[in-house]
């Protein structure tokens, strides 16, 4: 679920504006997780450039507050929600912490990173979602640890049918600034793709998993 279609255009925008997200439809992508893509996503990019770091994180704060005042700690998930996080939490004046994918092997063994308190009411602040099992798995080592984790804000999704059941399974609100469609739309509107490029992208959304096997 977005957050409102201004946000989630302007957010698209500048995705592509700063080459966060890259469209190969052609010469596609391999993810980690061996599937191909037409469509590569790197936002901590958008950490490098001031002014739409702030925008992204002011959009994130607007949405804490108007849907979850009783946010006492934000949460982001490491690595790519890191930065974003700790902006959040700094315009906020909130503690902030951040959750890696396991434990560590070593020293205190720590999964997640600063105080965080027993019963605390949590806002995860995530960066990007594909299926949603990493962004999941952090909500899980928080609500192990006894945090009542409020929702999740991201920046950018995929839109994928699995991870909106995965969501839906572990019984977390999701929001974020934009998506897989309002990205499409600006791209094509401002000439990075072409109709038949469209078609592609659209239907490698179907099916991510054998797409280009």
């Amino acid at each position: 679920m977005i957050f409102n279609e201004y946000t989630a255009k302007q957010t698209a925008q500048y995705l592509l504006q700063i080459n966060a997200i890259k469209l190969k439809p052609e010469n596609y992508f391999t993810w980690a997780s061996g599937w191909h893509s037409p469509i590569y996503c790197d936002n901590r990019i958008i950490l490098s450039y001031p002014g739409i770091r702030e925008f992204v994180a002011q959009r994130i704060v607007l949405q804490i507050q108007q849907n979850y005042p009783q946010t006492e700690v934000i949460a982001g998930v490491a690595t790519g929600a890191i930065g974003i996080g700790m902006l959040v939490a700094n315009l906020l004046k909130l503690p902030f912490i951040y959750v890696r994918p396991e434990p560590k092997k070593h020293g205190r063994q720590n999964q997640i990173e600063g105080l965080l308190e027993e019963r605390a009411k949590v806002i995860v602040v995530e960066d990007l979602i594909s299926t949603g099992m990493s962004s999941l798995n952090a909500v899980r080592a928080l609500r192990d640890a006894g945090a009542d984790v409020l929702g999740m804000l991201a920046i950018f999704s995929y839109g994928f049918k699995l991870s909106e059941e995965n969501f839906q399974k572990e019984n977390v609100i999701l929001q974020t600034l934009s998506d897989y469609d309002h990205l499409l739309k600006a791209a094509l509107k401002e000439g990075y793709i072409e109709n038949d490029e469209l078609e592609t992208l659209q239907e490698w959304r179907k099916s991510p998993e054998t797409w280009k096997k």
